[in-house]
């Protein structure tokens, strides 16, 4: 029986000068490839237990990809436990492979880093995030490539490498408030009280300054020409901060004028000396 089995098994399918093809080789090429697609499923249900559905359908795209090729290693592999000469077939490609690797290595980069975006959920559409100085609000996470929109509503097409490389950084990761600041400086002199309580009052009045967490004013500092103080208020949407800030330095020049409170600017004297 075990006889007639092995016969069976080590029968030629193809009987070539190089290669050759048993029932064996044959049985263990699908039972390889049957259990590589068992694991490849369980990893990727695993992977995407507690994905978001659009997020989901990002990375089982990717991951059909990733099959495709994890199915022609095992194939590969299988032929060459089988006993199958698989040197002629890797000669024959291994320049073409060690080419499309180093064209292709930006390429994978960049969709391995928008994977590991997905999956550690570090970026999601409608975050707002701060990249090599530019601030922009997500609207479209892809497997190569993020879109993000500017204040000046142009459209930023960032490779997801970039992410991974660079510092990010993600002004609505724990909260979708935003804490902004204007800096304004007043004369020696003036009433320091006076100058916290307008600067509050103006923040009060500005509609898109949310109520809580309250807004506060810090003496910063004594500089050469002026009294230092900052006023550090909350918005809504970062997006709109340019704006706001705005707003608010027309309120607190118009009730510095009103109050009598100066803003100063850096004056020198020069002393000439002449000779007799």
């Amino acid at each position: 029986m075990i006889e007639t089995i092995k016969e069976i098994l080590n029968f030629k399918i193809i009987d070539g000068k190089e290669i050759d093809i048993t029932i064996g080789t044959i049985t263990l090429l699908v039972v390889v490839l049957i259990t590589t697609g068992l694991i490849l499923k369980a990893i990727r249900i695993f992977l995407t237990r507690k994905l978001p559905k659009e997020e989901k359908n990002k990375f089982i795209s990717f991951f059909q990809f990733i099959r495709y090729i994890v199915f022609i290693f095992a194939f590969i592999f299988a032929l060459d436990v089988s006993g199958v000469d698989m040197s002629v077939l890797l000669t024959a490609s291994a320049a073409l492979l060690v080419g499309l690797g180093f064209a292709l290595q930006q390429l994978f980069q960049d969709i391995i880093s928008g994977i590991l975006i997905i999956i550690d959920q570090s970026l999601h559409v409608g975050d707002i995030v701060e990249v090599d100085g530019r601030v922009g609000k997500v609207l479209e996470i892809k497997l190569r490539t993020t879109r993000v929109v500017t204040r000046n509503n142009r459209v930023m097409v960032i490779p997801n490498h970039k992410f991974m490389l660079d510092t990010l950084f993600n002004w609505t990761q724990n909260s979708f408030t935003n804490r902004e600041q204007v800096n304004v400086g007043v004369a020696y002199g003036s009433d320091v009280q006076i100058v916290k309580k307008i600067l509050l009052e103006c923040a009060e009045e500005t509609p898109e300054v949310v109520k809580e967490p309250k807004p506060i004013v810090l003496f910063e500092d004594f500089a050469d020409s002026s009294l230092n103080f900052s006023l550090y208020f909350y918005v809504d949407n970062g997006m709109n901060s340019p704006g706001i800030q705005s707003d608010l330095r027309f309120r607190i020049d118009a009730a510095f004028r009103a109050n009598n409170v100066s803003i100063p600017f850096p004056q020198r004297d020069i002393h000439v000396i002449t000779k007799a």
